[in-house]
């Protein structure tokens, strides 16, 4: 084939990008905590905010819930299912709602039907009194995501003052460093705070301060550590405070635990936990900390790179460049898209609690919808960047989280559904609560584990690893499936013979009914994934045969009378209804039953819908429809969306604005540049299936596809120039190019080279 180059394959780190496209920037210190610089190593975590005479240090651990150990369910709960799923059959909602509201909700603390929610730990405050009163003749406070470092520095008579904050996946600890270009002018106070019970403040040495105490309103216990060592000068603790005076250099080492073991366990010992935490690091020094911190990210972070072309807006603080961000800014595009990545390696690293609602920041007791898991959007759109941007590990957490779910989750369907398999509702917390909760009109809805499922299959998708597959995706996937064997339903109001799901939502909107879209979409996925999975692995071929059975009489995707995909069995839909969930596009995306070339009708019903719910909506509902418009090949629609949500829905340190903070919304942006760039959900690897006029030339390196290929390309003047596609396996790949295709044969680790021309 004249078309192909083959080399060696060559593993090589994603080419550096230059610094100041992946540095976020402000020349004043954060005023609010949306304005502080987030950093963490996926259980431990703070927002820097930069401050000159008093520095906050807000930080967290991922295991600090209110509560404790608790099983949600509902005994008898089942009973009153018949009757749920009657009244709705006969259309009286309301009355449905009355007894599901009353007999199948969970079983929460305290009587309540909620869950817990995700806390602060507390702060790390840092007091410079010879600061106070004055204004710095210089200051400018970035973050370097390349690096994971976020620092201060300003200049006051005539010294020069630097500050460094970074948390440390390999050494579990948060460090600062205090410097200036001065001998001894480093002179200030540390202390810890928290808003808990029980918090107790205590020096061993006077260069260590222990924090413990209790979470307000549960029973977890923690411990913070802080440790001081100065270059030159004194430190000494009193008062709760390390005193340090006349320093050249200061390192304050945090470090952070509790007493969470794991669901049903918070008998663990924190104190224990920082002593040994602290004890490894008694001979490290600074450098090697920061060494160490600074190779461990970049293993992660330097896989992928992207470069979109340069611009002045650069040279702007990073919150200007927002409210009038337009094509003429593409850095921002490239900052954006590479800051979800930052975002993931700070939140999720194996080890630790999947990402929660706000990835792992959070600085209030009482948080918006208590910074737990929602999975009916937020849980999974954390994870879309994962695989496809070169951060398989980063996945962990929430394969472990789902294996967790699987027990509580066999609890629940067999007192609310008696159902085998597992089930996972809307929300999710530390405590795994997996039954119905707040309110039925949008609590009862029991597709969330096998949406995660999909995961389970992205990750051997695009790993290629069947140990994985075989050990802990298919157990999972199948008993998840199991759930729907039993609990799926022959709908009595159709001579068709469908089966349905219910009773049910589509989140949020139009309350408790039978058989939403959405739930069909997520559960031919499941059953499809379930069914190859068996195939591959040669086992199960009865349930293989059910399930495909099943499956082809699952209600359909149907069209409704103005043309739209419908949301429900009905042909109800408002097109005046501009809710934020479109969740009837499921298939579309993240699912693939719904494409423009192999289902044209379909798609243009998905458009439809999107016209009528139109371009607004929160932070994650426009990045989400970054996505579906990229997998609708309108590249410009996406990018009008990307346009939309840094305008409107991202505040200075490019947290996502729901409004509130939701971290979702950067991860689904940085999905649907992605989506832009390559796709490979319908068996072939595309390329530039949706690129946007306003990017008309670039290259990214690194992005991964399914199948088990990394892919390069670059472009220029909106065509492609060249692609190079390595695979992990022996395999054959399709790889198209608008309407040409060409089919690769590959071996384990070879590369092939694609040149732009051959395949216009």
């Amino acid at each position: 084939m004249k078309t192909l180059i083959t080399i060696a394959l060559v593993m090589t780190v994603g080419a550096a990008v230059p610094a100041n496209e992946l540095l976020l920037w402000s020349d004043t210190p954060a005023a609010e905590w949306v304005e502080a610089y987030p950093i963490g190593n996926g259980a431990f975590g703070a927002m820097v905010f930069g401050g000159v005479d008093q520095e906050r240090i807000q930080f967290n651990h991922d295991t600090l819930f209110n509560g404790q150990p608790h099983d949600y369910v509902h005994k008898g709960a089942v009973e009153h299912l018949p009757a749920i799923r009657k009244l709705l059959f006969e259309g009286r909602q309301d009355e449905a709602h009355a007894l599901a509201n009353q007999e199948f909700m969970s079983v929460g603390h305290e009587g309540s039907n909620r869950q817990r929610a995700y806390q602060p730990f507390g702060d790390l405050l840092l007091s410079f009194d010879a600061f106070k009163e004055k204004t710095p003749d210089t200051y400018r406070r970035e973050l370097d995501i390349d690096n994971a470092i976020t620092s201060v520095t300003f200049e006051l008579d005539g010294t020069t003052f630097h500050r460094e904050v970074f948390a440390s996946f390999p050494d579990n600890v948060i460090v600062v460093r205090l410097s200036a270009n001065r001998p001894g002018a480093i002179n200030g106070t540390a202390t810890l705070s928290s808003p808990h019970d029980r918090i107790n403040l205590t020096s061993e040495s006077d260069e260590l301060l222990r924090m413990t105490g209790q979470v307000k309103n549960g029973v977890t216990s923690f411990e913070a550590r802080l440790q001081a060592r100065v270059e030159g000068g004194t430190v000494t603790a009193h008062d709760g405070k390390l005193t340090i005076a006349g320093a050249n250099e200061a390192t304050l080492i945090l470090a952070g635990a509790s007493s969470f073991v794991n669901y049903k366990d918070v008998s663990g010992d924190p104190v224990e936990k920082n002593r040994k935490t602290m004890a490894r690091l008694s001979e490290k020094s600074f450098e090697e900390m920061k060494g160490k911190h600074v190779e461990d990210h970049r293993a992660l972070f330097q896989r992928v790179s992207l470069d979109v072309g340069t611009s002045d807006q650069a040279k702007q603080p990073t919150a200007n460049r927002l409210k009038g961000f337009d094509a003429g800014d593409p850095q921002l595009v490239a900052l954006f898209f590479q800051y979800g990545r930052y975002l993931m390696i700070a939140c999720s690293r194996p080890g630790s609690q999947p990402a929660n609602l706000q990835g792992l920041w959070n600085e209030s007791t009482e948080p918006q919808w208590d910074s737990k898991y929602t999975c009916n959007i937020n849980t999974e759109m954390n994870y879309w960047p994962a695989e496809v941007t070169n951060l398989a590990e980063c996945h962990e957490p929430l394969f472990t989280a789902l294996q967790d779910l699987s027990e509580t989750g066999a609890h629940v369907a067999t007192e609310h559904y008696g159902a085998r398999g597992w089930v996972v509702h809307h929300n999710f917390d530390l405590w795994r609560g997996a039954a119905p909760i707040n309110h039925a009109n949008h609590g009862i809805w029991p597709t969330g584990g096998a949406w995660m499922c999909q995961h389970l299959w992205w990750h051997y998708e695009f790993g290629q690893d069947r140990d994985f597959l075989e050990n802990t995706a298919y157990p999972l996937m199948k008993d998840a499936a199991l759930f729907f064997v039993d609990s799926l339903v022959e709908d009595p109001r159709s001579d068709k013979g469908w089966l349905i799901s219910g009773p049910s939502n589509s989140p949020e909107n139009g309350g408790l009914v039978m058989g939403p879209t959405m739930d069909h979409q997520i559960i031919r996925n499941l059953f499809a994934n379930v069914i190859e999975a068996s195939q591959i692995l040669g086992r199960d071929e009865a349930l293989r045969a059910q399930l495909a059975d099943m499956r082809k009489r699952i209600a359909p995707n149907q069209i409704g009378k103005q043309g739209q995909l419908q949301e429900w069995l009905e042909d109800k839909d408002d097109p005046n209804n501009k809710h934020r969930h479109v969740s009837h596009l499921w298939g579309l995306h993240p699912g693939n039953e719904i494409h423009p070339q192999q289902t044209p009708e379909l798609a243009q019903a998905a458009k439809v819908t999107l016209a009528h719910r139109g371009d607004g909506g929160t932070g994650w509902s426009k990045a989400w429809k970054i996505n579906f418009w990229a997998r609708l090949l309108d590249g410009d629609h996406s990018f009008k969306m990307l346009q939309e949500a840094l305008q409107g829905n991202t505040y200075p340190n490019l947290f996502d604005a729901h409004p509130p903070f939701q971290i979702d919304g950067n991860f689904g942006a940085t999905s649907g540049i992605t989506e832009m760039l390559l796709q490979s959900h319908l068996g072939e690897i595309a390329l530039l299936p949706a690129l946007p006029a306003a990017l008309p030339t670039g290259s990214v390196t690194g992005l991964r596809a399914r199948g088990g290929f990394e892919v390069d390309i670059t472009w220029k003047d909106g065509k492609l120039l060249s692609a190079t596609i390595q695979s992990l396996t022996e395999t054959e790949c399709v790889v198209r190019y608008g309407d040409t295709q060409r089919v690769l044969k590959m071996t384990p680790g070879e590369k092939v080279i694609l040149r732009g021309e051959e395949l216009r």
